[in-house]
């Protein structure tokens, strides 16, 4: 969308100029909006929606799920990796760190995501998917060179996550009508956390430990079995991500032949204007932190979960299990407030604040049991489940909720520039405590109590932030 979808005749705002963003477009808006309920249709406006879009969204959110997937391959066997390829701790960690490392890039692709749209964003990062798990299949016997590889691979999969975690705004707006925003947002973000969480699943389901093989094997056939099983899932996600590119390429539109609503039909600031624009907006910074600090923490934490849980006696099955469902909760509790969003509007910042309040005490109660020696309190399966789960479940379902705060706040900038800039922020914070995780692996305490740290600071963030919701306002009163 942008400044333009395609060509120098569809850059033009198909609203006119009255109802274009800039210095005082509110009252241009209002103004607008009376002037055409007097005046009779000329013809189609925007307003329709095409059943289609149902398509694109699963194309969509099926790379995101393969992207999400791919990334959390070895977090969750890391011990099996350890014995089957000699992966260090900096190895496994880098592994992890690839992700936010692949948001360096990020500006990038926001900016070919404004000028050049969507298909081409989306075929170019499911092709760099393709390259990146193929390389992870080449059958190499030294490995030194197979480490190297499986690296290079994890680095192209990280430079696709700048799409498929900014992109879901962009998509509702252009294909979605306002009441289907919040949850096509939902449903597009929240598939790469879920592919994320089947990682949980299918890594220790698929793949031994090191201490589950059978003990008749010798120590290098029991290496050759963990080996086997590993290229074995990635094999199977190269097939994966082959098919989804396959469709995508087969068939992805840019845009639908006519908008679904007043504001995709409208024009919005350029690359350069929309930048100054959102650095020049504390709103917009406030709420940017409380988004980009705890979730990136999250996100750190999450990847390394095996490591946390090792110190409190949870096997890698247990802590598989721990990460699928907190996940997993999150995507549909997400989904769920979406929807209820867009039943509801103008809640975006209390249903924050509900949730929040939430992430805040189940990350104090998580901390708090892993210390039970000094705190006394009971560390069982089931309480570090629920802990564990509950904060999932809270941090998780903010995502959509967070993105669609964003763009309401800053509107008329892209969506697919607000979105790249608070995930670049989310990924540098979650880089940041990577990059710290590989000096001080041993004692990983700190890490806990950075959750609850940072999820009250965000709650208070929010507290103190005042809403607004320009691009919903120009839908509900232009649209009368």
């Amino acid at each position: 969308m942008g400044a333009g979808w395609s060509s120098d005749e569809e850059r033009q705002p198909l609203l006119g100029p009255g109802l274009g963003p800039g210095p005082g477009a509110a009252r241009r808006n209002r103004e607008a909006a009376a002037v055409a309920v007097a005046l009779p249709a000329a013809g189609p406006g925007p307003g329709r929606v095409y059943g289609r879009r149902w398509l694109v969204l699963l194309l969509f959110s099926l790379l995101a799920f393969a992207q999400g997937l791919v990334w959390n391959t070895w977090g969750p066997i890391q011990n099996s990796a350890r014995q089957a390829y000699g992966f260090s701790s900096w190895d496994i960690a880098l592994l992890v760190l690839w992700g936010p490392i692949g948001f360096l890039p990020c500006f990038a692709f926001m900016w070919l995501l404004d000028k050049r749209g969507l298909r081409v964003t989306v075929l170019l990062t499911s092709f760099l998917m393709v390259l990146g798990t193929g390389l992870r299949c080449i059958p190499i016997s030294d490995l030194m060179l197979k480490r190297r590889l499986i690296h290079g691979g994890q680095m192209l999969n990280g430079l696709a996550g700048p799409t498929v975690m900014n992109a879901a705004p962009f998509l509702s707006t252009t294909w979605f009508s306002a009441d289907e925003r919040a949850t096509a947002t939902a449903i597009a973000s929240m598939l790469s956390y879920l592919g994320g969480a089947c990682a949980f699943l299918v890594g220790p389901l698929v793949v031994p430990a090191p201490n589950g093989t059978s003990p008749l094997l010798t120590a290098e056939s029991s290496r050759a079995h963990i080996k086997d099983s590993i290229e074995t899932v990635l094999y199977a996600e190269f097939g994966v991500v082959c098919l989804i590119f396959s469709a995508t390429l087969a068939y992805f539109p840019p845009r639908p032949p006519l908008p679904p609503s007043v504001a995709a039909a409208s024009q919005r600031l350029s690359y350069r204007r929309s930048f100054c624009r959102l650095l020049s907006n504390l709103r917009f910074l406030m709420i940017a932190l409380a988004y980009a600090i705890p979730l990136g923490v999250f996100a750190g934490w999450s990847g390394v979960l095996d490591l946390i849980l090792t110190p409190v006696h949870v096997s890698q099955v247990d802590a598989g299990w721990i990460g699928f469902w907190s996940i997993v909760g999150g995507c549909v509790v997400g989904i769920a407030m979406a929807r209820f969003a867009d039943f509801i509007r103008g809640m975006l910042k209390l249903i924050l604040l509900l949730l929040f309040s939430g992430a805040t005490l189940s990350s104090t109660w998580f901390t708090l049991t892993c210390l039970n020696s000094i705190t006394h309190l009971p560390l069982t399966t089931v309480t570090l489940y629920a802990s564990c789960i509950l904060l999932g479940v809270f941090l998780n379902s903010s995502v959509p909720i967070f993105f669609e705060l964003f763009v309401e706040t800053v509107y008329p900038v892209p969506e697919g520039i607000t979105c790249g800039v608070v995930t670049f922020l989310s990924n540098m914070f979650m880089g940041v405590l990577l990059f710290f995780l590989t000096f001080y692996h041993t004692e990983l305490s700190w890490f806990n109590w950075c959750l609850p740290g940072s999820c009250l600071l965000s709650l208070l963030l929010i507290l103190c932030f005042r809403e607004s919701y320009d691009r919903l306002y120009l839908d509900v009163v232009v649209s009368v």
